[in-house]
C-alpha cells in the first residue's frame, strides 16, 4: 500500500493511473508525430501543444474514474475492459468537444485528436492487460502472515481476500498449538506454532506479519516477534493494518490507547481558520448560484403536497450542541404523527413523490449550505444525528460520541463509502470511517471527498 494525503492506495492502482497518465500524454505527442511526418513539427509547437495534451489527460483520467474503469476487477476480463474503454474514450470524446466549443483555442487539432485517441486505447487496453498478467505472477503479490488464527485472525483474513486490487497472498496462520498446524482456517492453513514463527518468517519473507490474536493475555509470542522485527521484518497490529487497509478504524476491537497514542487527530488552528473562511466565501457563492434552483424545487414541492417547503429538524453538532438544520421536505409533513422518530427506509412510503428525485441527487440537502453559513455545520464531515438517535447510540456502540468533536458535514467520508444507514449496525459501520475522517483530517482528503460526492451525486448512488 502506498500512503499519499493521508489516505492508502492499492500499488496496483498506483501503477494503473501513474502508468496510464503517461501513456495518454505519450499517445498525444506520438499523434502529432504521426499527423505532421515527423517530430520537427512537436519540437518546434511543443509548448503550444503542451496545455491541450494535459487537458485530454486530465478529461480522460476524470472520465475513466467517474465511468468505474478504476474499478481493478474488470481488469480480469479482456470484453469487459475492452467495452468499458471504448465507453469511457466516448463519454471524454464528448466532454471534449464540448470545451472545444466553449474554447476553441484549446483545440488541438481534428486529425491529431482522432489518431490520439485511437493511440490512447491500443496503448491503454496493452497496458491493463500487462498489468494484470504480471499480477499474477506471485513474486508481485504482497505476502502475509497473520499471527493468530481465531474470529479476529478470519476477519482480517476476509477483508484481505475482498480486495484483491492489493494483491495480497496470505502465507498462512501461525497459532499456539503445534497441533493445530495444517488446519485450514479460511483458504489459507495455519502452517506453524509461534515457536516456529522465526524459522518460517525466514524462509518466506513475508511482506508484514499481522498480530491478530483474540487474546493476548495467554501466549503472546513476544520474543518471536522480537526477533522478526530485528531480523528486518514489518509488524503490525490488525487494527493498524485494517485501518490502512479498508479506510475505517475497527472500533469493535479498538483499545483506547490505539487512539490516544496514534498519528492523527490534528487540529490546526490556521487550517481551522482558512477551512472556516472558505466556507464562508463558498457558501455564500453557492446560495448565489444556486437560487434560482432553490425557486425552482420550492414551486415544484409546494404544488406536489401540502406542508412547508422547507424542513427543519433538532441535530446534534460540535461538541454536543444542538442546532437546527434545514433541507427540502421529501416527506409527508405527518411523517412521523404515528410513528416518532424513526430512520428511513428503503421505498419509505413517508417520501413524496418529488422526494424521491430530490433524494437520490441530494437536492434535499442545498438548503443546509445555510447551516454552513452560519457556522453550524462545515461541507465535509460527519453526518449530523437527532438527538435522541445519539442518546441512543451513545450507550449501545463504543466511542460513539467521539465523532462530535468536530463540526457535521453536508458530505463525508461515511457516506461516499458507505450507503445510506438505517439501523444501529449500519451506525456502527458509518462511525468506523467517520473516525477515520477525523484523524486524517486535511485540505486534500476533503477536496477527494468532494471529488466522490460529484460522482455520487451524478450517479444518484446511496440514497434513500
Amino acid at each position: 500500500m502506498i500512503r499519499f494525503l493521508r489516505q492508502y492506495y492499492p500499488i496496483r492502482g498506483v501503477i494503473l493511473f501513474t502508468g496510464e497518465t503517461l501513456l495518454i500524454f505519450t499517445s498525444i505527442l506520438l499523434a502529432t508525430i504521426v499527423r505532421f511526418v515527423g517530430a520537427d513539427y512537436l519540437v518546434t509547437n511543443f509548448w503550444i501543444l503542451l496545455p491541450k495534451a494535459v487537458l485530454i489527460v486530465a478529461v480522460c483520467q476524470l472520465v475513466f474514474h467517474y465511468t468505474d474503469f478504476y474499478d481493478l476487477q474488470a481488469a480480469g476480463c479482456p470484453l469487459k475492459l475492452a467495452l468499458r474503454l471504448i465507453q469511457s474514450l466516448g463519454v471524454a470524446s464528448i466532454i471534449l468537444a464540448f470545451i472545444y466549443y466553449c474554447a476553441p483555442n484549446m483545440v488541438i487539432g481534428r486529425g491529431v485528436f482522432l489518431i490520439g485517441i485511437s493511440f490512447i486505447a491500443i496503448l491503454t487496453y496493452g497496458w491493463r492487460f500487462l498489468i494484470h498478467l504480471l499480477f499474477r505472477i506471485k513474486r508481485f503479490s504482497q505476502k502475509i502472515l497473520i499471527v493468530g488464527s481465531g474470529n479476529l485472525a478470519k476477519h482480517v483474513a476476509r477483508e484481505i481476500l475482498a480486495r484483491k486490487d492489493f494483491a495480497f497472498k496470505i502465507l498462512g496462520f501461525v497459532d499456539k498449538d503445534p497441533g493445530k498446524i495444517g488446519q485450514t482456517v479460511l483458504n489459507p492453513k495455519i502452517i506453524c506454532s509461534y515457536d516456529q514463527l522465526c524459522d518460517i518468517a525466514e524462509r518466506h519473507f513475508p511482506t508484514t506479519l499481522i498480530v491478530a490474536m483474540d487474546d493476548r493475555r495467554n501466549g503472546f509470542p513476544l520474543n518471536e516477534l522480537l526477533t522478526c522485527k530485528m531480523r528486518g521484518m514489518t509488524i503490525e497490529d490488525h487494527s493498524t493494518f485494517l485501518e490502512k487497509l479498508t479506510g475505517k478504524l475497527m472500533v469493535e476491537n479498538l483499545n483506547p490507547s490505539h487512539l490516544i497514542f496514534s498519528d492523527g487527530f490534528k487540529k490546526s488552528k490556521i487550517i481551522l481558520t482558512t477551512r472556516r473562511l472558505t466556507e464562508i466565501f463558498l457558501s455564500l457563492a453557492g446560495l448565489i448560484i444556486l437560487s434560482p434552483l432553490i425557486l425552482l424545487v420550492s414551486i415544484v414541492i409546494k404544488m406536489d403536497s401540502q406542508g412547508p417547503v422547507f424542513f427543519k429538524q433538532e441535530r446534534v453538532g460540535e461538541n454536543n450542541r444542538n442546532f437546527n438544520v434545514y433541507k427540502f421536505r421529501s416527506m409527508r409533513s405527518d411523517a412521523e404523527s404515528h410513528t416518532g422518530p424513526v430512520w428511513a427506509a428503503e421505498n419509505d412510503p413517508r417520501i413524496t413523490r418529488v422526494g424521491r428525485y430530490i433524494r437520490k441527487f441530494r437536492i434535499d440537502e442545498i438548503p443546509q449550505i445555510w447551516n454552513v453559513l452560519k457556522g453550524d455545520m462545515s461541507f465535509i464531515g460527519p453526518r449530523p444525528e437527532r438527538p435522541c438517535f445519539v442518546e441512543e447510540l451513545t450507550k449501545m456502540i463504543p466511542y460513539y460520541s467521539q465523532r462530535h468533536s468536530v463540526k457535521p458535514g453536508i458530505t463525508g467520508w461515511a457516506q461516499i463509502k458507505y450507503s445510506y444507514g438505517a439501523s444501529v449496525e449500519d451506525a456502527m459501520e458509518k462511525l468506523k470511517y467517520d473516525l477515520y475522517y477525523i484523524k486524517n483530517m486535511s485540505p486534500f482528503f476533503d477536496l477527494s471527498i468532494l471529488f466522490e460526492t460529484v460522482k455520487i451525486v451524478l450517479f444518484g448512488k446511496g440514497a434513500r
